[in-house]
């Protein structure tokens, strides 16, 4: 018989006891049911939990598991599904991918003792969604050839292959310099509307998720009510510059903004 331990995916405000309906036919990791653990009978703070292989979140089984694509994939995509359909009855706190527990009993431990903490953070950010910005540089990228004869027919081959590279160069400093104007710009938008903002490491190869290179890559925690507002001002920005791209996604649950890094728990952890 396969041992199994908690995951956790997130924890919830459940005011009148009716969340559990949203995770009701909800498969979770490994495709298991998803049920709520909470401090004591009457406690409004809950955790989504559910339970899973516990071979498959040892440290070195977790550790091999994390670099195949496929099973990072099918974690990640239940952990989503499984905080969205949160999000989409209360405010929700999204712990981080991996968060396991030896049991449901330490989970109740755990949301037990910071139940004061979960609870005064589920309240700030209450009528809150989170909103991705990712500013892109699509800059034409270094050739070894003139893609097009040169306008000069006088111009020896060494000549024109420099005079292309030069005009590149200035295309490519013309098109960051562009990038740090539209970033004071979002940045002056956001103002107007965001209550917090996060920066993330800008993204590279697969991740950047588009064509372009990732120069900027925030999140903003915005008020309901500004939303629209937020998303219009935000992706006016890059208007009458070329070269530059602004990407607006969401809303999302607020992962970025969720629970102080001394609170969390360790990925892969079992507490």
């Amino acid at each position: 018989m396969t041992e199994v331990i908690s995951y956790a995916y997130a924890v919830a405000r459940d005011d009148d006891g009716s969340l559990a309906e949203a995770l009701t036919g909800l498969p979770g990791v490994a495709e298991a049911p998803v049920h709520l653990v909470r401090a004591g009978d009457r406690a409004e703070v809950v955790v989504a939990v559910s339970p899973v292989p516990e071979q498959d979140f040892q440290e070195a089984a977790l550790r091999a598991n994390l670099e195949d694509l496929d099973w990072l994939e099918s974690v990640a995509r239940a952990h989503h599904r499984v905080i969205e359909a949160l999000a989409a009855r209360t405010t929700v706190l999204p712990l981080r991918l991996a968060t396991v527990y030896l049991d449901d009993e330490r989970v109740r431990r755990m949301v037990d003792a910071r139940q004061e903490a979960f609870a005064g953070r589920l309240a700030d950010l209450a009528a809150h969604t989170e909103w991705g910005v990712k500013i892109y540089v699509e800059a034409p990228a270094p050739t070894d050839r003139p893609a097009a004869p040169p306008a000069d027919e006088g111009l020896s081959p060494g000549r024109a292959y420099l005079s292309h590279r030069k005009a590149q160069r200035h295309a490519r400093e013309d098109a960051y310099r562009d990038a740090e104007e539209v970033a004071r710009r979002v940045e002056a938008a956001a103002r107007g509307h965001a209550v917090d903002r996060v920066q993330h490491r800008v993204q590279q190869g697969e991740l950047a998720g588009g064509p372009g290179e990732n120069v900027v890559n925030d999140a903003y925690l915005v008020p309901l009510r500004d939303a629209e507002s937020f998303r219009a001002d935000v992706t006016r920005a890059a208007e009458g510059l070329s070269g530059v791209r602004v990407e607006v996604t969401g809303p999302w649950a607020p992962y970025s903004f969720a629970t102080p890094p001394e609170a969390e728990p360790q990925t892969g952890a079992v507490p």
